[in-house]
């Protein structure tokens, strides 16, 4: 077998040396266009878990970086003048010029034959390969040539970064960040050798421009960083090897091979450097593939989707991961104005979702302690309680915990009436100790159901039908509970989900409206455009349904502006084309759904809260995002909302978002800081470690469940067990012998949760 690998960086010499270790008979040939120890930068990282990773693949590579790499077990956030330091974090520096050194050392050593400064730019010239492995670098030329067949994207990021060097030393990897009359600056530092630092400076494009930087201006650059980090450099200088600035070149290839050429490292997928080094994940790619090849020698088809297969899950996990962390840094103009220090702080080390409040205080737990107590004076908690059990106020509504029920439509009511499923949903919840209780979308008006089973508002009888659920939560248990009102507009007379998965109905079907004529997708009933008059009434309906809910005893009122529906539908441009007042500017189109909302603020209780639950995003392009969130979240504030329910998507069916755990988060910090309102998260929690991250990170002050609290009744006592948390007489009383187990039970689960995590801690390298 005969491979030849383009580019001579760390991902295609390491791959050359497992495979000719393994498979000593197979020729490997590596054409690099520069020297093979040139180097732009200066230090690489690699984590604990990595080092690991060597050691298990080739010792003699592993002690050759290891007897040249800088150790440390420390990080430090600094912010102007404060400082925090967070110890059992294992990592170590190495220079990356160091690093080819050495790894081209390994490849002489198996005798991989290295062709410097030669480059490949016609494939034809290597015709007698078995197989091409593509290492060429993020700017790869093999890539760019063939990027119809591997369906490449390459998306320039906001933020603007350049890579120096200091001579100043470090004895932990440093954070940096610095207020400064341009904008935010921060500084990742690390030492890689005796006497050498790594300085990756990064700032937003705003700060950029305002400071006058000058992109490849190598000397103006260095001059005014030194001025911006005098203090963090005490007196030593930055250095520069072609430090010019740059943005971030996010790439992804849907396809990852062509024929007998593959791509490999930065050519098959970046990984921002605010995670580590990117190199450490290219290392990691070309153990993947080299054990692949190993694997199945000769069989180029196997080889290759064995690769894929097996390492696109993990790529994408750590680029997904990296893409979080990414999106914090280009929004920390918003973050590094946190006041309370320690909050910040520990909004840097959760950023990327990886990093929960559980792990970080299996490696340091004086940190989270200071963390902890910020978050209690904060929010002026006499004890060091767990975030999720500490209460929430809005107007005189007091919740005894921040875990909310979210509205989850049951599609179970018999001509909009709640009946025993719906007591038995809702008071099963209440009685297991959740703090608020939404209920699902009542329609304010026949039409407004999303199949013939959705409950209504729209008449006395149901509003009694609800009073004998809300009742029975006063009584029986300290929850809250808010009914949501909304009317579904162009997303009706639909087949309930598991009749049909929302299948347009046959029979019995209903006309729908909406913001304009555009159906929710093909096949969808056609909505009629509603005028002004049709609004005057609407608005009314609305408000009979609010004085209906707040008649009935309900804590609060929600009004559905998300998913789609029909105020969601005014406020997107992806459904609203209308020409007149209510379409347009994002001003005009949140004319209808404010006067929505006037209406029901003027005749519910001034004691009582209403909240909004919006879209935040779209995910389409065309549609609403972030930004145009932030300036809904601020007109309703204006308005007199008191929450923000920060949902998205659901505005149209060809929708790309990318979920995960805590994956809306993001939206609900921005619009709870840029607009200075509170807000409740939402988007798959499904633990306690996860809600207190959040709210420790003050990203949130409300965390919303859905699917979690359908199958898991009892999360909250469960929760609260496992954080050691007394519920204090909210347990009712004929649930409350079983109390004294189930602490029993959570204690046991927490202890051997916590040894299996000491247990999968890489050892350390140091």
């Amino acid at each position: 077998m005969k491979i030849s690998v383009i580019g001579g960086g760390p991902a295609g010499m390491y791959f050359s040396i497992l495979v000719k270790k393994a498979l000593p008979q197979v020729e490997i040939n590596i054409y690099e266009q520069n020297n093979i120890t040139d180097s732009f930068g200066f230090g690489v990282v690699f984590s604990d878990e990595t080092l690991s990773e060597f050691l298990t693949k080739d010792a003699q590579s592993y002690e050759l970086i290891r007897s040249k790499f800088a150790y440390w077990d420390n990080l430090d956030i600094a912010r102007d003048e404060e400082t925090v330091r967070i110890t059992g974090n294992g990592f170590c520096g190495c220079s990356r010029k160091t690093l080819l050194e050495l790894l081209a050392k390994r490849c002489l050593e198996e005798k991989v034959n290295i062709h410097s400064q030669h480059r490949i730019e016609d494939l034809s010239s290597l015709h007698d390969s078995d197989l091409i492995i593509a290492a060429d670098g993020i700017n790869s030329l093999i890539r760019a040539k063939m990027q119809d067949d591997f369906e490449t994207t390459l998306i320039t990021k906001k933020n603007r970064f350049v890579w120096m060097g200091s001579t100043k030393p470090l004895d932990a990897f440093t954070y940096f960040f610095k207020n400064t009359a341009y904008g935010p600056f921060v500084a990742h530092s690390y030492q890689y050798e005796e006497g050498k630092s790594t300085w990756v400076i990064e700032t937003t494009e705003e700060a950029f421009q305002k400071a006058g930087f000058v992109v490849d201006d190598e000397q103006g650059t260095k001059k005014k960083l030194e001025h911006i980090f005098e203090k963090e450099l005490a007196g030593h200088p930055l250095l520069t090897n072609k430090s010019h600035w740059r943005n971030f070149p996010l790439v992804t290839n849907k396809k990852w091979y062509k024929d007998n050429v593959i791509l490999l490292g930065d050519a098959v997928a970046s990984a921002h450097f605010s995670i580590g080094s990117g190199t450490k994940l290219a290392m990691e790619e070309a153990i993947a593939l080299a054990s692949s090849v190993i694997q199945h020698e000769g069989d180029v088809k196997k080889i290759f989707s064995h690769y894929e297969e097996t390492f696109r899950p993990r790529v994408e996990s750590i680029q997904n991961a990296a893409n979080i962390s990414m999106a914090w840094f280009e929004a920390m103009d918003r973050h590094i104005k946190q006041e309370d220090f320690m909050t910040f702080a520990f909004d840097v080390m959760s950023r990327s979702r990886k990093v929960t409040y559980e792990n970080q205080a299996l490696r340091d737990k004086s940190f989270t302690e200071k963390v902890l107590k910020a978050f209690n004076q904060r929010n002026n908690n006499p004890s060091e309680k767990s975030p999720a059990f500490t209460p929430f106020k809005l107007r005189e509504m007091r919740l005894h915990n921040r875990i909310v029920m979210s509205a989850m439509g049951q599609y179970s009511a018999d001509n909009g009436l709640v009946n025993d499923w719906h007591l038995m949903h809702y008071g099963a919840r209440a009685t297991a100790g959740v703090g608020l209780i939404m209920t699902e979308m009542c329609a304010i008006e026949e039409r407004g159901r999303i199949t013939p089973k959705c409950a209504g508002i729209y008449t006395d009888e149901q509003a009694e039908s609800w009073k004998r659920i809300v009742d029975f939560v006063h009584e029986n248990s300290e929850s809250k509970i808010s009914i949501q009102i909304g009317h579904s507009g162009r997303k009706g007379s639909l087949e309930r989900k598991w009749q049909g998965s929302f299948a347009v109905l046959e029979e019995d079907s209903w006309p729908l409206i909406s913001a304009d004529v555009m159906p929710f997708a093909a096949g969808y009933h056609i909505p009629h455009a509603i005028g002004k008059k049709e609004m005057e009434v609407l608005v009314e309906q609305f408000s009979i349904a609010a004085t209906r809910a707040d008649k009935a005893g309900f804590d609060m009122i929600e009004l559905s502006a998300c998913h789609g529906m029909l105020l969601a539908s005014f406020l997107s441009p992806l459904s609203n084309k209308r020409q007149d007042d209510f379409g347009g500017s994002l001003v005009n189109r949140m004319k209808f759904p404010l006067q929505v909302f006037k209406g029901i603020r003027s005749v519910v209780d001034s004691r009582k809260p209403i909240s909004i639950k919006i879209s935040a995003e779209d995910w389409k392009e065309g549609g609403n995002t972030i930004e145009e969130a932030i300036e809904i979240a601020k007109k309703f504030k204006e308005a007199g909302v008191d929450l923000i329910s920060v949902s998205s998507g659901g505005t149209v069916v060809d929708q790309e978002s990318k979920e995960g755990p805590m994956w809306q988060v993001p939206l609900a910090d921005a619009i709870k800081h840029d607009a200075s309102i509170p807000v409740m998260a939402m988007g798959q929690f499904t633990t306690i470690d996860q809600i207190n991250t959040t709210l420790l990170a003050n990203r949130a002050d409300l965390i919303a469940l859905g699917k979690a609290l359908l199958v898991n009744p009892s999360f909250v006592l469960q929760s609260a067990a496992y954080e050691k948390e007394q519920l204090n007489g909210q347990v009712p009383g004929p649930y409350q012998v079983g109390i004294a187990q189930l602490y029993k039970n959570q204690a046991w689960t927490r202890n051997e949760f916590e040894k299996m995590k000491i247990a999968l801690k890489p050892q350390s390298h140091k």
